[in-house]
């Protein structure tokens, strides 16, 4: 006979949205099976966000180097040990591991199996011969890189990100294909460590955000050496004795590129593959598991959540999806997911934040009731003292004054975009963020000054200029 374990909640996948369910819920009072057939931490500790940022940030230092005579200081072109990088990388990595590890969830009282887990039948799933029933199961096995349709790709050796990060040799001439905030920030990263780096992409670089925005980061990134080719088609790719040929058709020209490495970095497909999702009556596509406001899928039982739902594939939120599905799952609280100030961050030099609409997303919805306010970095006293004066904060604000979307472009971007997130959420006015004393010299001022850019035409007018005359005729 087979073993049967009866659970409140069985969790499948152990990245970033499942381990936050499992945390929750086993110290709320809930039994809770964890089940994971890959390394604890799923796609953000081991192949995402946790890599790419310690490889950010070993090419942040070696262009602070190379750029350091600005401030005075013997700048010149770093020796850079790539191998010391890769270990930078991992050993990043490993210091984070042990709080996703197999023991501390053990030790918090989580019943964990590694394994393949797949329903079969509404309510139970099997891992390892063993059968698991459960209250509620919550699905969140994120998703993988996609491999796009290129004839010949199938024959050649190609990286993603679950193995870029282990290249212990820098490579010669980067190819990336995608344009995204992927291939965006891996192409400066590893342009600053001294590889040469094309980007190849379909349609616009960064094509989601703000163009006025991007434009910022693509000046940057050209002015670095990368080169971007935009609005091509890959013909094909094939091997080149020990290098690796792309052919691409441009404005109705065809060309070849020759590399030592090809990175996808062409979007995302979700890990639905192996589930059993027909058996358990859940409806999914490539794209992701359909699910409702709640995330709760066609099987009423069954949530899912992170990259695996569709939608914003973001580490953040998966642990805000944590979250609802805790309070319907536990507690029958009909909590429903609200996507209107959902951020981003694109975490190349300078960065793109972003949350709320775009001008182009609120034009349409709001017409001509729409204002634009600005405000360039290079107008702040504390960028001016570090020389990073590039970039601006752009906020679209809608009628009666209510905060509608902001971006920015430039140093710690995502650090500066917290009060706008705050703002939308909260449904707050331009004149919340123009009243505040923010302290002198800091890079939040610029925060203050587009807010309060909003209002100077109007306080500068002439009509308040008239009515600060007349009452200067009072006694």
């Amino acid at each position: 006979m087979r073993e049967t374990i009866r659970t409140d909640i069985c969790v499948i996948g152990a990245g970033s949205g499942g381990l936050s369910v499992a945390a929750g819920a086993i110290q709320m009072g809930a039994r809770v099976v964890l089940i994971e057939k890959g390394k604890m931490g799923g796609d953000c500790l081991n192949y995402g966000c946790v890599p790419s940022k310690a490889l950010i940030a070993a090419a942040h230092t070696a262009n602070q180097v190379r750029h350091s005579a600005r401030f005075g200081v013997n700048g010149h072109e770093p020796a850079i040990d790539f191998a010391r990088v890769h270990d930078h990388v991992h050993g990043v990595i490993g210091a984070i591991a042990p709080h996703d590890s197999v023991e501390r969830f053990e030790e918090l009282g989580v019943q964990v199996i590694q394994g393949a887990g797949r329903f079969t039948g509404p309510r139970e799933v099997e891992v390892n011969g063993r059968r698991i029933r459960a209250r509620r199961f919550v699905i969140a096995t994120g998703s993988s890189a996609a491999r796009p349709p290129i004839p010949g790709l199938e024959d050649i050796p190609y990286l993603t990100n679950e193995t870029v990060f282990d290249l212990k040799d820098r490579p010669d001439h980067l190819i990336v294909i995608g344009g995204g905030p992927i291939g965006a920030e891996l192409a400066q990263a590893f342009g600053r460590l001294g590889a040469e780096v094309t980007v190849l992409e379909m349609f616009r670089i960064l094509g989601k955000d703000d163009p006025e925005v991007t434009e910022v980061v693509r000046r940057r990134m050209a002015a670095e050496g990368i080169a971007m080719l935009e609005g091509i088609a890959i013909k094909q790719v094939a091997q080149d004795g020990n290098r690796i040929a792309v052919t691409i058709e441009q404005d109705g020209a065809e060309t070849s590129l020759s590399g030592s490495h090809l990175l996808l970095a062409a979007g995302r497909t979700a890990n639905v593959n192996g589930l059993g999702l027909d058996v358990a009556g859940i409806e999914h596509s490539p794209r992701g598991i359909t699910v409702d406001d709640r995330l709760r899928t066609t099987n009423k039982r069954v949530f899912a959540i992170g990259d695996v739902a569709g939608g914003y594939q973001f580490t953040h939120m998966a642990g805000y999806h944590a979250g609802i599905v805790i309070r319907n799952a536990l507690f029958h609280l009909p909590a429903k997911v609200k996507t209107d100030a959902v951020p981003w961050v694109t975490y190349t030099d300078p960065e793109i934040a972003h949350v709320g609409l775009t001008e182009a997303e609120a034009r349409e919805r709001h017409g001509d009731a729409v204002r634009v306010t600005r405000w360039s970095f290079d107008e702040n006293d504390r960028a001016q003292a570090e020389r990073e004066t590039e970039g601006l904060v752009k906020v679209v604000v809608g009628p009666r004054g209510r905060v509608l979307g902001a971006s920015i472009a430039g140093p710690h971007a995502g650090e500066l975009l917290q009060p706008w997130i705050l703002a939308i959420n909260e449904g707050l006015k331009i004149g919340a963020l123009a009243n505040l004393i923010a302290p002198y010299p800091t890079l939040g001022e610029v925060n203050k000054r587009v807010a309060g850019a909003y209002f100077t035409p109007s306080l500068f007018s002439d009509r308040t200029r008239k009515v600060v005359g007349l009452l200067q005729r009072l006694p």
